[in-house]
């Protein structure tokens, strides 16, 4: 049953602060996610809540604050990557791919690396072609990388929860358009237990 409306901003401000406030292994590292409380401000309020000790503004180096990421991960903490825009992951896939996504079969299981790389992927308002590409085919093919991309309120919500407590990593795909959209929620998804099932995609059809 639908009790409210949340838009989707909200529903992955409050999964990232319910999950950090759940677990103090969790914490956020990006550029502007502190001060400026992120470029579209789904981290906002996480730096006057936890800290500059779990909630890390970097320089503008895609591929060093990701590298330290994943080293994080391998030590036991549970990194939330923003990419300020998924066209600057490309500056970080070596890490993506060869350092996170590869070693848990490269370790033969021994070696989780429970990370989550999220910001905005796809047509956006506005921006150039080197802001609009999407990376979900690019990323889908990788072998020990799930992928998700969520469309409602509750999606958001419900799968960024489910990246931030799962082993393995993440790539979580979000849509700029969709942030400030509403989105009917039910009383079960305000809970902050609440998690959807990382599994088989749910179609949707216009």
């Amino acid at each position: 049953m639908w009790t409210s409306f949340m838009t989707v901003r909200d529903a992955l401000n409050s999964a990232i602060d319910e999950e950090m406030s759940a677990d103090p292994k969790v914490f956020v590292m990006g550029e502007e996610v502190g001060q400026y409380q992120g470029a579209y401000k789904i981290t906002k309020g996480l730096l006057e809540k936890y800290g500059p000790e779990r909630v890390y503004d970097t320089p503008i180096t895609e591929a060093g604050f990701t590298g330290i990421g994943v080293g994080a991960a391998y030590a036991g903490l549970k990194p939330v990557v923003e990419f300020m825009t998924f066209n600057f992951s490309m500056q970080a896939i070596d890490h993506i791919i060869n350092s996170a996504a590869k070693s848990n079969y490269m370790s033969a299981g021994q070696i989780n690396v429970p990370i989550v790389f999220r910001g905005p992927n796809g047509a956006a308002a506005g921006v150039g072609a080197q802001h609009s590409q999407c990376y979900a085919a690019w990323y889908a093919s990788v072998p020990g990388l799930k992928v998700l991309a969520p469309y409602s309120a509750e999606d958001a919500r419900g799968l960024l929860k489910a990246a931030i407590r799962d082993p393995d990593p993440v790539v979580f795909l979000e849509n700029e358009l969709l942030y400030g959209e509403s989105f009917p929620i039910s009383e079960e998804a305000l809970d902050s237990s609440f998690c959807l099932p990382i599994g088989k995609a749910k179609v949707l059809v216009a």
